[in-house]
């Protein structure tokens, strides 16, 4: 996304939705990062169209960890902001911590009597130890795995949705039926597209990761963690990855389109971007399913925060409201897959099936593992941890390193980073 999506890459500017928007009073800014979603579903058109007098100027960053440092200098600067920003889950604790007082408390404002329509853990993790609210929900990020069915029909491996998610009772079976895929694939086909995908997937189904309840730092004594890292480095080593660095790689784009990889670790927010990168060809090569064993996890989801630094507060908190409300997020899942946090509109997406992934019943699957997905607890720095982990797990991919001594870098770079 997600998009909100995680990762790294080139800032790259949209198009300005305000720009011949005539001879509007308020020109409202609105900087995000990867896919939200609401551009493709018209939504900047549409409120401009709806309230005469604004135009919106947007622009979003496709990896948000040159979008977070940027935001950063412009928060503490007070000024430099736009009048919204996004906000990853990842970030959401420092946000609300060290950063309370760079935002707009949404329970002084009109979004006040919208804040209970959020998914409560959505909610709870954009309120401050005071009782502000910085930021309405955008979406949330059930993960399953995505799937290219001509390839894995190609290589005699179920296209099926249920099918294929029997023959994955654990994530040590989804690695086993990767290596039959690689004794049958196409030429030049891997079984997934990068040991970090991965490992993101399989620790998004935990509660408990880099932090605890008390807010210590456990990555490096938490068994999960360790777990989901060799787990991830046993793919790398076994060349079942196509060894992307998501987000980053140049090649990883083209790969959805070119048969790089047959299967990807999909947070809902990636089937937009899927199809963004796959184009019109790849209609109907696509299938989704559940994460191995039925678990439930969720990678991503964001949030939309008003700056103090903004000049029209009050206007930009009615864009907010009304681009998280429940009639826009059924129209952004609609166009790209980004799963509602909104609960009304969780509901009314429910039956929706989608012709690009083989009709799937993208409502029903997403919905049932945002139902089970786990309250994960969330820290400062949650963000520094899962790139510096995933980084080290690239080293075990393209430099042939140590899964034992990739974890070790890792850990000295976390040290660093975090002091």
């Amino acid at each position: 996304m997600a998009l909100a999506g995680c990762g790294s890459g080139e800032a790259t500017a949209a198009a300005e939705g305000g720009e011949s928007g005539g001879t509007g009073s308020t020109e409202l800014t609105v900087s995000l990062f990867g896919t939200f979603g609401m551009d493709e579903a018209g939504l900047f058109d549409q409120y401009e169209e709806e309230n005469p007098g604004v135009t919106i100027s947007y622009e979003t960053t496709q990896g948000e960890d040159t979008y977070w440092p940027a935001l950063l200098t412009k928060l503490n600067a007070g000024s430099g902001a736009a009048d919204i920003q996004g906000i990853e889950v990842a970030r959401i604790r420092t946000a609300t911590t060290d950063l309370a007082d760079k935002w707009v408390d949404l329970t002084q404002t009109e979004a006040a009597d919208q804040l209970g329509d959020y998914a409560q853990f959505k909610q709870d993790a954009a309120t401050t130890e005071d009782g502000a609210v910085i930021g309405l929900g955008t979406d949330i990020g059930p993960t399953g795995i995505c799937y290219r069915t001509d390839l894995l029909e190609e290589a005699g491996l179920p296209t099926d949705p249920a099918e294929l998610a029997a023959a994955m009772g654990s994530w040590e079976d989804y690695l086993a039926l990767g290596e039959e895929y690689k004794a049958a694939a196409p030429e030049g086909s891997a079984w997934t597209d990068s040991a970090g995908g991965l490992y993101n997937a399989i620790i998004s189904t935990e509660t408990e990761i880099y932090y605890d309840e008390a807010g210590e730092l456990v990555y490096d004594s938490n068994p999960a963690v360790r777990e989901a890292f060799d787990l991830a480095a046993t793919a790398a080593d076994s060349d079942l990855t196509a060894k992307f660095a998501q987000f980053e790689d140049p090649e990883w784009n083209p790969g959805f389109g070119n048969g790089a990889f047959a299967t990807i670790a999909c947070p809902s927010w990636m089937l937009g971007y899927i199809k963004g990168q796959a184009g019109e060809e790849g209609s109907g090569k696509w299938g989704v399913t559940s994460l191995p064993g039925g678990a439930a996890g969720n990678w991503g989801g964001a949030y939309l925060g008003v700056p103090a630094s903004s000049e029209n507060q009050e206007e930009a908190v009615k864009l907010a409201m009304w681009l998280t409300a429940p009639e826009q997020q059924e129209k952004v899942f609609a166009a790209g897959g980004n799963f509602p946090s909104n609960t009304t509109a969780i509901d009314a997406v429910a039956d929706t099936t989608d012709e690009y992934f083989s009709d799937a019943p993208i409502g029903q699957v997403f919905g049932d593992i945002a139902k089970a997905a786990p309250t994960q607890i969330l820290g400062p720095d949650d963000g520094v941890l899962k790139n510096e982990i995933t980084n080290a797990l690239l080293t075990v991919e393209v430099n042939d390193i140590d899964p034992d001594e990739a974890w070790t870098s890792a850990q000295r770079a976390i040290d660093n980073q975090l002091g």
